[in-house]
């Protein structure tokens, strides 16, 4: 159901016609026995991730099944990703305020990067905390706009695209974090003070509600989150690390279409997680899941970060 998207009244079909005939009732059982035995390693994932000081930040919905009525409730999924461990975690909350992150990260000190999606300004200010913006998001809102402004987007995304061509050639050459930062400050920043300049120009002869006028705006808006990520080597030019992690959530959404009530949720968040983990260490989720399963019984809780899906801990 979490990697492969299948929903469970299919998976009980595929039973049947094998002829294992499996009432629904069990197999939620299942789900939820498997909950409750991983549930202390899902908290040690969740206090990892969160003592990270590098991390990715976005949400996306999923919607709850309220009565039996089908009425629905549109909750969130909110996902934090460390892109130096390699540590992904889903938390599910009944909304999308700013309390949901502000509480999660209530200690959280380092640099945040996130989309502009106000719930995060509540960081704004915050000494501990340096917020880093994407890139993605601004080189989309360009893209959008060529229709409207044809020159100004084209000259926006040539400005940025030599940005990611920046990235490629770092990794491509596969240059220490060290190296990647002094080729951001020799090269980067002078091409993103350039577009900064060309933006807060042309700003004023764009109408603010089209399409050209608010991709102006939202990188003259976050100007010095844009530019964050050129401050070290480790930190990533945008958020798709974990919007790409937040796609098996999109695609079984479209295929169960919502979860059972919200503790299913709960569960939903747990798997996720995990199986996220396992996406961006490249562990197979069936091997590390039986790994897993066959020691957590007997293994030390003080040491339970051991059987988390981990290039360092699965060998």
């Amino acid at each position: 159901k979490f990697v492969d998207h299948l929903p469970l009244n299919r998976q009980l079909k595929r039973f049947r016609r094998s002829g294992a005939e499996i009432a629904e009732s069990t197999l939620n059982g299942w789900i939820k026995a498997l909950f409750l035995l991983l549930h202390p390693l899902y908290e040690e994932l969740r206090r990892q991730v969160l003592l990270q000081t590098y991390l990715q930040v976005d949400e996306s919905t999923i919607k709850v099944l309220q009565n039996k009525k089908s009425k629905t409730h549109q909750g969130y999924m909110w996902v934090y990703h460390s892109p130096v461990r390699n540590l992904v975690l889903f938390e599910y909350h009944k909304g999308r305020g700013k309390e949901v992150p502000k509480e999660a990260l209530k200690a959280f000190a380092g640099h945040l990067q996130t989309d502009a999606y106000t719930a995060y300004e509540v960081f704004n200010g915050k000494e501990e905390i340096i917020m880093l913006a994407c890139w993605a998001h601004a080189r989309r809102k360009f893209h959008d706009a060529q229709s409207n402004d044809k020159a100004r987007a084209e000259h926006a995304l040539k400005k940025i695209g030599w940005l990611y061509k920046i990235e490629r050639f770092a990794q491509n050459e596969e240059w220490t974090n060290e190296e990647r930062q002094n080729l951001r400050q020799e090269n980067a920043i002078p091409i993103i003070d350039k577009l900064l300049e060309w933006a807060a120009r042309e700003y004023p002869s764009a109408p603010p509600k089209s399409p050209i006028g608010k991709a102006l705006a939202y990188i003259l808006k976050l100007s010095g989150r844009l530019k964050n990520y050129c401050l070290q080597g480790n930190l990533c030019i945008d958020n798709n690390p974990v919007e790409r992690l937040i796609r098996p959530l999109a695609l079984g959404r479209k295929n169960y279409l919502f979860a059972g009530n919200h503790e299913a949720a709960q569960w939903a968040a747990m798997f996720y997680s995990f199986f996220g983990t396992c996406q961006a260490n490249d562990i197979n989720p069936y091997e590390w899941m039986v790994h897993a399963l066959t020691k957590i019984n007997e293994h030390p809780i003080n040491r339970i970060g051991e059987l988390l899906p981990l290039k360092e801990n699965f060998q």
